[in-house]
């Protein structure tokens, strides 16, 4: 569990940093903002399933997790 919110806190701070970086830049597409939005809610709606059937705090977290690795793999692309 440690582990998985040291990920989660890293991946985090890098995909808010880039996002950062694409507004300051004035290089952030309206797409990239309907996504932080949409992101947010599946993962929310994922994460609540997950305790609704008794899952783990690692259960609840990993939807959080896999989107904010993937987008930071993603903006370092950019």
């Amino acid at each position: 569990m440690p582990m998985m919110l040291t990920g989660l806190a890293m991946s985090s701070w890098e995909t808010i940093f880039r996002r950062g970086l694409l507004m300051a830049r004035g290089a952030c597409p309206p797409a990239e903002y309907q996504r932080m939005i949409a992101e947010k809610v599946a993962a929310t709606q994922q994460a609540m399933l997950a305790a609704a059937r008794g899952g783990s705090h690692a259960a609840i977290l990993a939807p959080f997790l896999k989107r904010t690795r993937a987008n930071a793999r993603r903006l370092r692309r950019k």
